[in-house]
């Protein structure tokens, strides 16, 4: 019983009063820390929606966006800030945490090695998403392959071209990307006419039918202006190529571009406009005569012998 006593009497009460006060103080900073920082994440996920809203982006596709983005940040910090806390604590409660902190640099360290593709990947989609490169259902070209975003995630971006194959890039492997649906489209023309056309008409007929179409009740909605006729571009082996451009609203191009041509070809025919094709020509020497003569001849030598 005088042992337990004397025990008793060597805890140093003060110490431990002051240790749990500041272990008390250490949960208090970490509860105020994840406060401040729901605050934090929740200005910026408004901030982040108004200007998807303000560049014209479809609230469903930002909203999706801008959570995958503050549920990462959140994760993270998150992560940090508990780590730090629990590390603080065990020092606090006289645990020596040099060789914790020693054994969880090695395993990272070696984790690091082992899964830096993987590493990689997650740090440029969450760039890709951060900075709204490409969404799903944009059109995009990935490493030359183009196709229909179908998911954008941490670790890929999934295509699927029109033919109906899924492509599967790592995030980390993409070289190049290039976006065909964002903010606006563009449908490129070239036509090309024959050499005996005079230009000007050619472009006042392409003009007109492209100011019909603006104001048509369907495909006019989809185009942000008049096509623009450029002018001749080029003169070809047996056609004056003229080059315009259509922008109409994100994936609508080809929409509006087969449309514009099928109203050019009616146009063409009826203010007699020709639309040429590659002619060729069968010679045969000067010493040979035109086939057209050697068929008669031929034809009129059998009549002779029957």
């Amino acid at each position: 019983m005088d042992i337990f006593l004397q025990q008793f009497q060597d805890i140093k009460w003060e110490q431990i009063v002051f240790t749990c006060t500041r272990i008390l103080v250490v949960l208090f900073l970490a509860w105020l820390g994840m406060v401040i920082l729901r605050k934090i994440l929740r200005k910026l996920e408004q901030r982040l929606l108004t200007q998807s809203k303000t560049a014209g982006e479809p609230p469903s596709e930002s909203e999706k966006r801008v959570e995958t983005l503050i549920r990462l940040i959140r994760q993270a910090a998150l992560i940090v800030l508990w780590v730090t806390t629990i590390l603080i604590l065990l020092k606090e409660i006289g645990v020596d945490v040099g060789p914790i902190l020693a054994s969880a640099g090695i395993v990272g360290l070696a984790v690091g090695f082992g899964a830096q593709n993987l590493v990689r990947d997650f740090i440029a989609g969450f760039f890709f998403i951060l900075e709204n490169q490409v969404r799903v259902g944009d059109v995009a070209i990935v490493n030359g392959t183009g196709g229909l975003v179908e998911r954008v995630n941490f670790r890929t971006i999934v295509l699927r071209d029109l033919g109906g194959i899924v492509h599967i890039f790592p995030n980390g492997t993409v070289s190049t990307l290039s976006n065909l649906t964002n903010d606006w489209s563009a449908y490129v023309f070239d036509i090309g006419v024959a050499y005996k056309e005079n230009t000007d008409k050619v472009i006042d007929v392409m003009s007109s039918v492209g100011s019909e179409m603006k104001q048509d009740e369907i495909l006019g909605p989809f185009m942000l202006e008049e096509p623009e006729i450029f002018g001749v571009d080029k003169f070809d082996n047996s056609a004056v190529v003229i080059k315009g451009r259509i922008k109409t609203k994100p994936i609508r191009q080809w929409q509006v571009g087969r449309e514009y041509l099928r109203r050019i070809k009616l146009a063409f025919d009826n203010a007699g406009i020709e639309i040429p094709f590659p002619h060729q020509t069968l010679y045969f020497g000067e010493a040979s005569k035109p086939i057209e003569v050697a068929l008669l001849e031929k034809l009129k030598g059998e009549k002779v012998v029957t």
